[in-house]
């Protein structure tokens, strides 16, 4: 495949984001350097471009195909569309280590001439559209997969809500119980009504004895082998499973540190700012058959109550909101886990809570699906995509 060099400053032009406080709330994104910050009603560019980012990780180039806006840590760009295909564009640079044109003291900066005097070589404008065309289709399958998985969630918190927090849950007739009628007693404890026949019971009373993970140093988790690690990273910042962040622990794992898929963790450190992860559960996936897991996390295993149920009771916002004062730190923050003993949870009686978990199970099952074919498909883009760069694989 027949390349052509240009300087980065032949392709396209680099503006500066800027301040979006006064902007209205809106449907239009605005770009950081995390990504998606919030929506407003106004936007910068409304063409495919190249976010590159001016300050903080180098390497966090983003692409936006529809109206936006960017913050001012981040530039965006006009691609000239006669000499290159934003898309591809965008992927080359993905491949490039940008941190060696750090132009900064302290915190990582980028000037304009920095990103102007790249070397870039690129094929003839055809062969670069069709090589966006197959990166694209991965992408967008990728994204797909996200969004039907989030969809998925928000369908097993729906009925979790329904069902334990509007007590509208299936009666003897198959009406919701609740509102036809069932009958509510008043709880002390909580200061509330809920369904007759039910328990308030502290976590502790619920599982068995919680469990730390293991130690490790940067040596035992050195290379890709070994044994797959759940660790801080695989928690996002509203609570969910992060794919393509498990380390691999090359060290010797004793069966009390062993899990396997479906077994509840929680986060147990915090270095987000608003103590976004802490105390929140996931559910370890079934991209492997045996995990371990970090110090930073801790193993709940359920006792006398149904997975799921407990799952979801530890997902809702209000227990977020009860467990966060049980961190300490300013910018690492421990969790004391007596804090999740101690949370009080209605228990439902048990035919019911294994309604639920057949009916969440057959949910996360399929998700945990989704997330393996979004592994493949991560797997074949990154591998796929150094080489349509460099020629080695064609396309027609």
């Amino acid at each position: 495949m027949e390349m052509k060099k240009y300087r980065l400053k032949e392709l396209l032009v680099i503006k500066n984001g800027r301040d979006h406080k006064d902007l209205k709330e809106g449907y239009w994104p605005v770009y950081g350097s995390g990504g998606i910050m919030r929506y407003v009603d106004s936007f910068l560019y409304d063409k495919p471009s190249i976010l590159l980012p001016r300050k903080g990780s180098l390497n966090n180039i983003q692409y936006a195909d529809k109206p936006f806006w960017t913050v001012d840590t981040i530039y965006y760009t006009v691609v000239k569309e006669n000499l290159s295909n934003a898309f591809y564009l965008y992927n080359y640079l993905k491949l490039l280590n940008l941190s060696s044109l750090d132009s900064g003291t302290g915190v990582p900066s980028m000037t304009f001439d920095s990103y102007y005097n790249l070397s870039v070589n690129l094929p003839c404008l055809p062969i670069q559209r069709k090589i966006a065309a197959v990166l694209s289709a991965l992408d967008n399958k990728i994204a797909l997969n996200r969004r039907i998985n989030a969809k998925l969630e928000q369908m097993a918190k729906r009925l979790y809500d329904y069902w334990f927090v509007q007590f509208d849950f299936p009666n003897a007739e198959g009406m919701p119980y609740k509102s036809s009628g069932g009958k509510m007693v008043y709880n002390a404890t909580l200061k509330r009504e809920i369904p007759e026949g039910w328990e308030v019971k502290p976590v502790k009373d619920c599982i068995e004895p919680i469990e730390r993970g293991i130690s490790y140093t940067s040596e035992d988790i050195a290379n890709a082998k070994g044994v797959a690690m759940f660790n801080l990273a695989c928690f996002s910042k509203q609570g969910d499973y992060r794919t393509g962040e498990l380390k691999f622990f090359n060290g010797a794992v004793n069966d009390c540190d062993k899990i396997y898929p479906f077994d509840m963790l929680i986060a147990c450190t915090d270095m987000t700012q608003g103590a976004d992860i802490i105390g929140r559960p996931i559910l370890a996936s079934k991209e492997f058959d045996l995990y371990t897991y970090s110090t930073d996390l801790a193993k709940i295993t359920p006792k006398g109550i149904e997975k799921m149920y407990l799952y979801y009771s530890l997902r809702t916002p209000f227990y977020h909101k009860y467990i966060k004062p049980f961190a300490s730190g300013t910018n690492v923050k421990h969790l004391n886990v007596r804090g999740v003993e101690d949370y009080l949870i209605i228990v439902p009686q048990k035919n019911l809570q294994i309604l639920f978990d057949n009916f969440v199970r057959a949910i996360k099952d399929k998700q945990m699906s989704i997330i393996n074919e979004i592994q493949r498909l991560t797997a074949l883009r990154d591998k796929l995509l150094p080489l349509l760069m460099n020629g080695q694989v064609t396309v027609k």
